[in-house]
């Protein structure tokens, strides 16, 4: 029993360090994972607002289960179609601001993403030009978020009033969640860029 306790003893440290390579190892495949996904995506916007339609679709079809698929992918659609003209819109403008290239925007995101500061001058003014646009977009953040309530808010109101309460519940957490989760993102979104120029601004000051 003394032997095979100090066996198990002496053996218990060398698990500790084989574990944690093994979790490190994990995140660090599901983090890049992520990252490819989101690549992959950002190289292909019309396949994000593909995937957009058709998860919204499902959504209202599990709310509103009296509804076809194809009415429901037909109305998601056409209330999309004011979004993704803007979408376009600013996808362009951030382009420009990149370089003009769908490549250079893509490696750009995923610079400030992983909070890397490009090394070359001509990216990192690039970066800045970015930054500056897409703060400058979210000035009104906190007002579209009080509509977009108010939005929702009546929309669930009118559900009440015409549908059932399983459409009225349904559409209440889908609110709740969807607005939740615009908040939190958009927060992580500024705190990010607003780390990446003091960044750039360290860097700047290096090399003056």
């Amino acid at each position: 029993m003394g032997l095979r306790g100090r066996g198990l003893g002496a053996a218990g440290p060398d698990h500790g360090p084989a574990r944690h390579r093994h979790a490190t190892h994990g995140a660090g495949a599901v983090g890049g994972t992520m990252e490819r996904v989101n690549t992959f995506l950002a190289e292909r916007p019309w396949l994000q607002v593909a995937l957009s339609v058709l998860a919204a679709s499902a959504l209202v079809l599990i709310i509103f289960p009296g509804e076809s698929a194809s009415s429901a992918l037909f109305r998601t659609a056409s209330a999309s179609v004011g979004g993704v003209g803007v979408l376009v819109f600013f996808r362009r403008k951030e382009k420009r601001a990149a370089g003009g290239t769908t490549n250079r925007l893509v490696s750009l995101d995923a610079k400030l993403r992983k909070g890397e500061v490009p090394a070359e001058p001509a990216e990192r003014e690039a970066m800045r030009d970015l930054i500056g646009q897409r703060l400058h977009r979210m000035r009104h953040r906190v007002p579209a978020l009080v509509t977009l309530v108010v939005l929702f808010g009546a929309t669930t109101a009118m559900t009440a009033v015409t549908f059932g309460p399983r459409e009225t519940v349904g559409l209440a957490l889908l609110s709740v969640v969807f607005i939740g989760w615009l908040s939190w993102y958009g927060g992580v979104q500024i705190r990010r860029m607003h780390r990446m120029r003091d960044a750039l601004d360290d860097t700047a000051d290096r090399h003056a």
